[in-house]
């Protein structure tokens, strides 16, 4: 017995018919076209599919896609409608990429962090992380790039 949920994604209203065990990395991959966002762990303790969930930083391996019915998604497709976002140039400029399994989560936890504080500390930015695993990279130059692309946002908003 299939469900018909209807959300918003990346700022578009979809409607799709999902399994009420399907999550929602596979209703965004595979029924989305979406492959920004990774399965990774497949038990929330990676980060590599991390979306945000009406504004909040979620594992969408462990949400139910019937869960996202009449919410807002944004993945990291929805960060940015031309080319890459300014936090995504930041991770390029700060070289906090490598194999880039995790970046697309990454990158999501660090736009949570950036909507929740507008100049994050390094604790603030560390935290707001946590939740994300990489392996290749360190986390040096990621909280870098955060940092970073918080300064150009305030400096934007002091119209400077």
């Amino acid at each position: 017995m299939s469900l018909t949920i209807h959300f918003t994604l990346n700022g578009s209203p979809v409607v799709f018919e999902v399994e009420p065990e399907e999550r929602l990395v596979h209703t965004l991959r595979e029924r989305a076209g979406l492959t920004g966002t990774k399965l990774g762990c497949g038990i929330g303790e990676c980060g590599a599919c991390s979306v945000l969930l009406d504004g909040k930083l979620v594992p969408s391996c462990l949400v139910l896609s019937a869960q996202a019915d009449g919410h807002e998604v944004t993945t990291i497709e929805g960060l940015s409608k031309n080319g890459l976002s300014d936090l995504q140039r930041a991770f390029v400029e700060e070289g906090a990429v490598q194999c880039g399994y995790c970046t697309p989560g990454m990158v999501m936890a660090g736009e949570a962090v950036l909507r929740r504080y507008q100049r994050p500390t390094t604790r603030q930015i560390r935290a707001g992380i946590a939740g994300n695993l990489c392996r290749c990279t360190g986390y040096a130059k990621i909280v870098s790039a955060i940092r970073k692309t918080a300064r150009r946002r305030a400096h934007r908003r002091s119209g400077r």
